[in-house]
């Protein structure tokens, strides 16, 4: 039997998403830096959706260009979206982008909600992404976090990422349970990003289970996969990968993995100098040592299904 949208017509999607509605209702925060080239894509795929989020906290994270403007312009006509400017140095941060985020987070106070999630400025996603979600989480009591697969743009077509996982939901375009993310602090403020990586290791850590879904696609408009761009952002997910505490044998094979892949073999060569970098330098780690136990648990329980069995005894033996 087909499923019924939660809500149908742009007059019912309105008046059903009013703040203090109780239920299924959702809040979304983007972070967005220079985003004029993107963000209108963004804004029109979030008021196409079936269900609209009760709130919408767009923070201008430093922006130059027209981003401000074009954001102003649709708060204006939508009440469930609020602007916010924060100031900070030029330049693409990660640190920066979820301090904005929190900095945004005040503008939530007296909305009821139970799902609150992160869009990324530069993405679109289909009508139902977010109804689709949260009937994900009516059928799964269990489930803290989710999300889509994350597409890019190869030979003029969107695809898949090679590096998207079931077990791993991208900070793109996602959703958890509001008692998770306020048990968790909301996302943590880290040099080298990984917030998402973060946020779904602690939410196993407390006993939450984490399922990203083939079937959403997000489809993210920004080129990072070439020239210089892509150097700088490997080397600093192998910084972020050491900083973690990632096994250095899991370290290994995931580059290995992304050889095959143009442009990814000189970006998995920059990720895994990266990693060795900061262990040269013996780089402090900003995670805890119970959260670094529990990561490598996780990455050596994944090592053991695909290396061969003269490896695995040796795996074991590592701390």
């Amino acid at each position: 039997m087909e499923r019924k949208p939660l809500v149908k017509t742009v007059d019912e999607r309105t008046s059903n998403n009013e703040p203090g509605i109780r239920g299924r209702g959702y809040v979304l925060m983007t972070a967005a830096y220079d985003e004029e080239a993107h963000i209108v894509a963004t804004i029109e795929s979030v008021l196409s959706q079936t269900v609209l989020p009760n709130r919408w906290i767009i923070v201008s994270d430093g922006s130059r260009d027209r981003t401000d403007e074009i954001v102003q312009k649709y708060a204006e006509r939508h009440g469930f979206i609020r602007f916010l400017r924060v100031g900070r140095p030029p330049g693409r941060s990660f640190r920066c982008k979820v301090m904005a985020l929190r900095a945004g987070g005040v503008l939530l106070e007296g909305v009821d909600y139970d799902f609150i999630g992160n869009l990324d400025a530069d993405v679109s996603i289909c009508d139902t992404y977010f109804e689709d979600i949260i009937h994900h989480f009516e059928k799964r009591s269990g489930l803290g976090l989710t999300g889509g697969f994350v597409c890019e743009e190869r030979n003029g077509q969107f695809q898949d990422r090679t590096i998207n996982r079931v077990y791993s939901v991208a900070h793109a375009a996602q959703l958890m349970r509001r008692e998770c993310y306020e048990s968790m602090g909301g996302y943590a403020v880290l040099e080298y990003g990984g917030e998402d990586w973060h946020a779904q290791t602690s939410l196993r850590m407390m006993g939450w289970s984490v399922e990203a879904l083939p079937e959403l696609k997000v489809l993210h408009h920004r080129d990072t996969g070439k020239g210089s761009n892509l150097l700088r952002h490997k080397f600093r997910q192998g910084r972020m990968d050491y900083g973690f505490g990632s096994v250095g044998l899991f370290e290994i094979v995931k580059c290995f993995r992304l050889l095959p892949d143009e442009p990814f073999l000189i970006g998995a060569i920059a990720r895994l100098l990266g990693f060795v970098w900061s262990w040269v330098c013996r780089e402090e780690r900003p995670v805890s040592e119970e959260f670094i136990a529990f990561l490598r648990r996780e990455q050596k329980e994944r090592l053991l299904s695909v290396l061969p069995a003269v490896w695995q005894s040796r795996l074991r033996a590592l701390p």
